[in-house]
């Protein structure tokens, strides 16, 4: 070909980029993009503090009582990338345009009214939940069973979650919480509960009811066997808990596992040791992929190229774990995704 016609297949190759990336822009996705869905993800209409975190911090620091102790126990490095919050007012804004930029829906937890506000700004995108708690820890406080009730048979929720009873002290197998599960049975909702991990070291500091045993998931065995038709979803895959973890998920088919928070928080060799021994065992078919997107926009697309990036995962384990696993187990329409 002649450097002309290489000059004008260039331009007409480079035009015709362009022209697809508008269009892409356009539609605010890329066509390319399989879809994913993010079982665990938090309604908040602003940010509660402003700190860029390090994702996949190497360890956590030791702290002394004696003196002023952090409320979270990250150590703070310099890392690429960083994450960043949101500018004042613009989180929910900034979420929602990474869920379409890649192509995500998500089941978003929090209060029925913020919820709503995520769903009425996304409506494609967005699978309410919500819990029988108001509040975290010493201050929560149980929403009535019938209120409950309407939100999953009159106002559209179709989780229940995220359901904290970790944070306050409570296993979730205790039988002053029972009501909450039986009703989840009776209406054939999904239940998603906090298990295991405390996030930053500092749970007990600012969680003074927080307990690690209460997050043992052979705390969840009474509860499935009063319940044996509870379709559970262990937040945070139990860690670390991993033989108990697995112990579980044999016993009981219809128990599934998020890998949220702990996709990022804790390092990554740890990280792809515990997803990647949940996948060994047998249970790739369990394992859904979230966030527990909060603070940081940016989290969701790094959290999402954990899972791309594993090389223990085959394209197909991968594809289950970001998409079809959770479509399963939420029986949303449409079929697998390769």
């Amino acid at each position: 070909m002649k450097n002309s016609n290489l000059r004008r297949f260039a331009i007409s190759l480079a035009t015709f980029a362009l022209l697809a990336a508008v269009r892409c822009e356009a539609q605010n996705t890329t066509a390319d993009v399989p879809p994913v869905i993010d079982v665990h993800v938090h309604a908040m209409d602003d940010i509660p503090f402003a700190a860029p975190m390090c994702p996949n911090t190497a360890k956590f620091t030791a702290s002394d009582p004696a003196t002023k102790e952090a409320p979270f126990g990250w150590v703070q490095e310099n890392c690429t990338p960083k994450l960043y919050p949101s500018a004042k007012g613009q989180y929910m804004k900034d979420v929602i345009a990474e869920m379409e930029r890649l192509n995500v829906t998500a089941v978003v937890f929090g209060e029925p009214e913020m919820v709503a506000k995520w769903k009425a700004a996304a409506p494609k995108r967005v699978i309410p939940g919500t819990e029988f708690s108001k509040g975290m820890g010493a201050s929560a406080s149980r929403v009535p069973l019938e209120e409950l009730r309407k939100d999953f048979t009159d106002g559209g929720f179709k989780v229940m979650g995220e359901i904290g009873l970790q944070y306050e002290g409570l296993s979730p197998s205790d039988p002053s919480v029972d009501q909450y599960f039986a009703l989840a049975e009776q209406l054939d909702i999904p239940v998603a509960i906090h298990m295991g991990t405390g996030g930053s070291g500092r749970a007990n500091i600012t969680m003074p009811k927080f307990r690690g045993s209460k997050g043992d998931p052979l705390l969840l065995e009474d509860l499935l066997a009063r319940h044996p038709r509870l379709r559970v979803q262990v937040m945070h895959a139990g860690y670390p808990m991993i033989d108990n973890m697995l112990t579980l998920l044999q016993a009981n088919s219809h128990v599934y596992v998020d890998v949220a928070g702990l996709i990022w928080s804790y390092p990554l060799k740890e990280v792809n040791r515990y997803i990647e021994r949940l996948v060994e065992a047998g249970f790739e078919d369990r394992v859904m992929f979230g966030t527990d997107q909060l603070i940081w926009p940016k989290l969701m697309a790094y959290s999402i190229s954990i899972v791309q990036n594993a090389d223990y995962l085959t394209p197909e384990q991968k594809r289950d774990i970001l998409y079809n696993n959770a479509a399963r187990f939420l029986r949303l329409d449409g079929k697998k995704v390769d």
